[in-house]
């Protein structure tokens, strides 16, 4: 490897892995909001346990490394594949520093996918995006909210039928504690698939550039990738961990821990299936579901029609910009 390429590959790894270090402070409101709000863990505790899950979960599984890799683009036929990372990662990690300052939960996974096909697409030309694969990884984004706020109003639902004749101390008590293990699901789920989308980024940029030749995730990857995720949780990111678990209901431990299970289970199943999901959407839809189910009316649905409209606009932002960011430096 020439220095001019060691220094390029150096500047893409340290990209991506700064963006996996801001989706951890971004996204640790996803595993923790509602187990610190209902203070069933204090925030240091709900933190170091959230971030090491985090990195045990970015550890053990690759398969959305995968697909983020080589579903968008084929990165063996780009002549600047380097450069289109670097714009993407760019752009990703700016609109997260711009959401997170504004304490809106919106979505690092629809960032990083909405800059790459702006990226791929102003600097190779749309010949270069896989367009059934990047609409595939939109499909995933889109429907996994639906599905968790369904799951969730009717796991809520359940809950208020088996607990509707016990006392609402006793009931909290017990789901109190129950939601420290949900907790630690929830923190394990968000490695196992937001952690991956960066791994899947540095792997296409050392196959674009030649440095090797499948998508295979190196060891080293795994875990340079896993632990920026795990320091970046360790920060916390405070904003959106008040809005998710004070802004929107009222929530209690069972609550808590519905929305949870819900989210949890939906991040899960969409690893096992290798599709890259926003947690943030995934973990908002479940308690925005859970609320519906507990009190129609306690639910702050103006404040939801703001992070949906963010969920909605992230995409094609994130596209501009890295558009825009490829053009300036390029």
């Amino acid at each position: 490897m020439d220095t001019s390429s060691f220094f390029v590959i150096g500047i893409v790894i340290f990209l991506a892995l700064a963006f996996d270090f801001i989706n951890g402070f971004h996204d640790t409101a996803n595993a923790i909001a509602t187990s610190v709000s209902t203070r069933a863990l204090k925030p240091r505790t709900a933190i170091i346990l959230a971030a090491f899950m985090n990195f045990l979960g970015a550890i053990l599984f690759t398969g959305v490394a995968k697909k983020i890799g080589g579903s968008v683009t084929d990165p063996t036929t780009l002549d600047n594949g380097l450069e289109v990372v670097t714009a993407t990662l760019l752009a990703a990690i700016i609109w997260n520093l711009a959401t997170w300052w504004l304490g809106i939960p919106s979505s690092s996974s629809h960032a990083l996918i909405g800059a790459l096909a702006g990226a791929v697409f102003v600097g190779a030309g749309s010949d270069h995006l896989k367009w059934s694969g990047f609409i595939e990884i939109v499909e995933g984004l889109l429907l996994s909210p639906l599905i968790a706020f369904v799951i969730g109003y009717i796991i809520m639902t359940i809950l208020k039928w088996i607990f509707a004749k016990k006392s609402p101390h006793t009931v909290n008590k017990g789901f109190r504690t129950m939601q420290i293990l949900t907790a630690a699901a929830q923190s394990f789920t968000h490695g196992t698939n937001d952690a991956q989308k960066a791994m899947g980024i540095i792997t296409f940029a050392l196959v674009t550039s030649g440095h090797l030749d499948s998508l295979e995730v190196p060891l080293w990857v795994k875990i340079a990738a896993a632990t920026s995720m795990a320091l970046g949780t360790s920060i916390g990111g405070w904003k959106i961990i008040k809005t998710m678990g004070t802004k929107i209901f009222k929530i209690e431990p069972i609550h808590g821990f519905a929305a949870d299970f819900t989210s949890a289970s939906v991040i899960f199943g969409a690893t096992l299936l290798h599709l890259p999901v926003s947690t943030t959407h995934a973990v908002t839809s479940a308690i925005l579901g859970v609320g519906s189910a507990k009190r129609f009316s306690e639910v702050k649905w103006s404040l939801a029609g703001r992070i949906v409209i963010t969920w909605f606009i992230t995409i094609p932002i994130s596209a501009i910009l890295a558009g825009i960011i490829f053009k300036i430096l390029f």
